[in-house]
């Protein structure tokens, strides 16, 4: 069977739909590939909506300059567009009392637009807005406030909430080891907080500030051989024109391995933004622990891989040693499982063929432990939740289609809040996600045609662009606004 490129950019061969992740226990796909055919039967004989859909055909047509906010807001300003933190009723009390500097911090700076809410059970994104007077909109901070702070598990705050409050709000998660990991969270995002307030000296130099890009490519690797060529190099690329002020650099391919990684994340150099492009692991071996580790050049590939992903081949939290603070101000992993794995994947094929991945949802522990750290930890991690594919970079055919990579982590390089720079992801999510529904509906209405490549490809494109999260406060700043040096192109 040949190897290529489908509709959306997602791994085929012929017309199997390869997915993406290694099993931790064979050194095999996690899933084997799924017929085209198979998959868009399935999606013509289900009758439910998309979820979200009237949020996100609402964004999709009126897609402001502001984004998700009212007009006249700031969203890079707490004051203007407030600043909330939602709990559930059943979380731990001293988990709200280790945040509660970063609490007073957020409260100090959005004022009268803080606010503290409670995410009931059972509730869904719909019924916990109506219950704070809004319903499909755009966001007002009186009522609910832009930047939104989840706490607690997906088995409290499903990522599903997280996912459909996203659509038009900036949303973030804490949900960390212990309170001891909340307590030195806080602390960082505070003392990283008070800096970037400091008005820097007239006359002074600002300070260079470097992101690194880090992809593995392995040999007969069809997934990792397109994030690296079709993401990462035009990634590269492109960031190194457009922010002049920064000094970006990368890792591809042989040089990739784990000992660089862990450089990049605990080393003298670590860069303060890091973005990595890889598989990550899963598995049932993988079990919590495992599960969204992060695969390094050191696995020789599937072609000489047999039997178990060896522990020096990949990145995991335990690896890393507790007295050694993390660099990066912000990672952004590109890679299956990297910020959580669902109960249920949204795409069929899991270990028991229904797509039940685990007993509950779960936050990844790799950006746990990087978040948590106690000698000094990450502000916040952007990865992917369920499976990760290449169609978020690739489009029918089209060269690589990097921009909401490029503009989100540009926003960061320019010093804008994190939930704001995400907005640039969540268009691409709206955007998708709409002209599926649209074809589903004239599909089930008017009974016109959509070929299976183009059914499936939407709905995998839909289903991974939204699957996209931030891990810590959405409102958290990697450098002073305006100091990127953008050059105009």
């Amino acid at each position: 069977m040949t190897e290529g490129i489908g509709l959306t950019g997602a791994a085929t061969r012929d017309d199997l739909l390869v997915l993406n992740g290694i099993d931790v226990d064979t050194g095999d796909y996690l899933t084997p590939g799924l017929a085209l055919a198979d998959v868009a039967s399935a999606l013509r004989g289900d009758p439910s909506s998309l979820p979200g859909a009237r949020e996100l055909r609402r964004r999709r047509q009126v897609d402001e300059d502001h984004l998700g906010v009212v007009y006249g807001r700031d969203p890079q300003d707490l004051s203007s567009v407030g600043w909330g933190v939602v709990a559930p009723p059943d979380l731990d009390p001293a988990v709200l009392e280790a945040l509660a500097p970063l609490l007073r911090l957020r409260e100090e700076q959005a004022g009268d637009l803080f606010r503290r809410l409670e995410l009931r059970p059972g509730e869904d994104k719909d019924d916990f807005l109506a219950r704070h007077g809004m319903g499909p909109s755009v966001v007002d901070p009186r009522k609910v406030p832009y930047y939104l702070l989840l706490l607690g598990s997906p088995d409290q705050v499903p990522f599903d909430v997280q996912y459909q409050l996203g659509v038009s709000y900036a949303v973030g998660r804490v949900d960390l080891a212990d309170p001891e990991a909340c307590a030195a969270y806080a602390a960082t995002v505070v003392a990283a907080e008070r800096i970037l307030d400091v008005p820097a000296e007239a006359g002074s130099e600002p300070t260079a500030r470097r992101l690194h890009l880090f992809a593995t490519r392995h040999p007969g690797d069809v997934p990792t051989a397109l994030s690296a060529s079709r993401l990462v190099e035009p990634l590269h690329g492109e960031l190194r024109e457009s922010a002049r002020a920064w000094q970006v650099g990368i890792d591809l391919g042989s040089g990739a391995t784990r000992a660089r990684l862990e450089d990049l994340l605990t080393g003298p150099e670590a860069p303060d933004l890091l973005f990595t492009a890889s598989h990550g692991v899963g598995g049932r071996g993988a079990g919590r622990d495992l599960a969204g580790a992060l695969l390094c050049q050191d696995w020789p590939g599937p072609l000489a891989a047999r039997g178990p992903v060896d522990e020096a081949q990949y990145l995991a939290a335990h690896h890393l040693s507790a007295r050694s603070p993390i660099g990066p101000r912000v990672v952004f992993a590109f890679a299956c499982f990297g910020a959580g794995t669902p109960h249920v994947s949204d795409y069929p094929g899991g270990p028991d063929g229904d797509g039940e991945l685990a007993a509950t949802g779960f936050t990844a522990r790799l950006p746990q432990r990087l978040l948590g750290s106690p000698a000094g930890g990450a502000l916040a991690f952007v990865g992917h939740v369920d499976r990760a594919w290449s169609c978020s970079f690739l489009w029918k055919g089209l060269a690589a289609q990097v921009t909401p990579f490029q503009s989100t982590l540009l926003a960061l390089m320019d010093g804008a809040r994190l939930g704001w720079a995400m907005e640039s992801l969540t268009s691409r999510y709206a955007e998708i996600a709409t002209e599926l529904a649209l074809r589903m509906e004239g599909l089930r209405r008017y009974g016109k045609r959509i070929d299976d490549a183009d059914l499936v490809g939407l709905w995998t494109a839909t289903h991974d662009a939204r699957a996209y999260v931030v891990l810590g406060d959405p409102a958290v700043r990697v450098a002073p606004r305006g100091r990127a040096g953008l050059v105009a192109g």
